[in-house]
């Protein structure tokens, strides 16, 4: 009797859970949409009328660039999972937008460590948390290695006040300390959650092959070229006349600067809109047409997905024992 009731409270708490995540993520994108001080929302959707946005031939596109630059996110989890399990594309989709959608309320998406590991049964969760990590952190990676040299370039073109030479001064200095970092904790026997960090580098080394390794930077890249691209698109469709290389400079120079930032995600808007004003600022952008592109960026490539994840949450159910 005790047991059938402890079992029901949590099934209730449980929903009770999944329905604030859901309504919680709803709500501040209603905030972000409709009460906006930077951005007025009735203003933004008649500039994208007037530019013909709606036409089928731009929203087939764009949501076509997002739909892409998911599917290689969704295969990406799924060779890394496959590391200590195999899983089928449609688990791997679930897990993945199912993870998104709870992880962004919480900050610089950390929420979406939990959320992806509790598919899993105990055993495999460290796993699971361990993978997520890599993948983000090839992500990041790329992130870094191309918005560094555009950056560089980017100063170098542009009066904003940065030296080159400081600049790259203080990469050699992050970079040098990582590496020393890296190698002094290989012999200390530090313990994160029950993970030593030579655990969690054997780990890495080891447990995860070097074809998944690969298979998880190249699918990385290739969503950072679609991405990219993706902001490239929306600025031609903005009128603006801007040759593709210069584009890309401003564009990764960007995402590096948002991506050093800590933010919520829902709030990754805010962020990359202020990066991509400063940026784009040097190359003569009015300011709304800036805001307007990270608003789509942000509406196409994390709340569309969000809306779908928002159905995994509602339908996740704890995995049995024996899974």
């Amino acid at each position: 009797m005790f047991d059938s009731r402890y079992h029901k409270s949590k099934q209730f708490f449980f929903v009770i859970i999944k329905l604030s995540i859901v309504f919680g993520v709803g709500y501040f994108i209603y905030l972000k949409l409709l009460k906006n001080e930077h951005l007025d929302f009735d203003t933004f959707i008649t500039i994208l009328n007037k530019n013909g946005l709606f036409s089928f031939e731009n929203v087939f596109f764009l949501i076509f660039l997002s739909c892409f630059n998911w599917f290689f996110e969704i295969l990406k989890w799924q060779n890394l999972v496959k590391s200590i399990k195999p899983i089928s594309f449609f688990s791997a989709l679930e897990q993945s937008l199912g993870g998104l959608t709870a992880s962004l309320i919480t900050p610089n998406r950390i929420g979406e460590y939990g959320a992806k590991a509790i598919y899993f049964k105990k055993s495999y969760r460290k796993q699971i948390v361990l993978l997520n990590f890599i993948g983000n952190t090839a992500q990041m990676t790329v992130t870094t290695i191309f918005g560094s040299l555009a950056f560089i370039l980017f100063i170098n073109n542009y009066n904003i006040g940065i030296s080159t030479y400081k600049l790259i001064l203080f990469s050699i200095i992050i970079v040098s300390i990582g590496i020393f970092a890296f190698l002094s904790l290989k012999r200390i026997p530090i313990h994160i959650k029950g993970f030593s960090i030579t655990r969690i580098i054997t780990f890495i080394k080891k447990e995860v092959s070097v074809e998944i390794h690969l298979k998880n930077f190249s699918f990385s890249l290739i969503r950072y070229v679609i991405f990219s691209f993706q902001f490239y698109y929306l600025l031609l469709f903005f009128n603006i006349d801007i040759d593709y290389f210069t584009a890309m400079t401003a564009i990764c120079s960007m995402y590096i600067l948002a991506s050093i930032i800590p933010s919520l995600a829902l709030f990754d808007v805010v962020i990359k809109s202020g990066a991509a004003v400063f940026i784009f600022s040097y190359l003569g952008i009015d300011e709304f047409i800036i805001l307007s592109i990270t608003t789509l960026m942000w509406l196409l490539n994390f709340i569309l997905p969000s809306v779908f994840g928002s159905y995994f949450v509602i339908n996740f159910n704890l995995p049995k024992s024996k899974r």
